[in-house]
């Protein structure tokens, strides 16, 4: 069955649009290609795409050698901002952009919410 991208960029929109503090999101497969993304401007998506493959693959052997087990999400704080990589089921990689004033918990939880989304499109 063909995977409805049209119906995940609708998903991504919304809930960049919707979530505050969010500023952009991407779908992509685990080898780097997007699925889906609403992301700012100025950001190249397949760039994106592929730099979240790297940081998924970079983490899950972390997580081997470090006996830390399967990895939930990776978490990168900066200064301007987070960048939050959470697995979407085997087939994709689910990123997320938060500003600097993002409370985490509740982010985590609409991230949870619009996951439950996606892989019911995915499935």
């Amino acid at each position: 069955m063909a995977i409805n991208t049209e119906k995940l960029s609708m998903i991504l929109q919304n809930f960049v649009a919707s979530t505050a503090d969010v500023q952009g999101a991407a779908l992509v497969t685990p080898d780097g290609l997007s699925l889906g993304a609403s992301l700012p401007g100025g950001m190249d998506e397949e760039r994106v795409s592929a730099m979240s493959a790297s940081m998924l693959s970079l983490g899950e052997r972390i997580g081997v050698e470090l006996a830390r087990g399967t990895i939930e999400r990776i978490f990168v704080e900066g200064k301007k901002g987070f960048g939050i990589l959470t697995g979407c089921g085997e087939d994709a990689v689910f990123l997320v952009l938060a500003s600097e004033s993002a409370k985490q918990g509740v982010l985590m939880l609409e991230i949870k919410r619009v996951l439950t989304e996606l892989k019911l499109v995915l499935a």
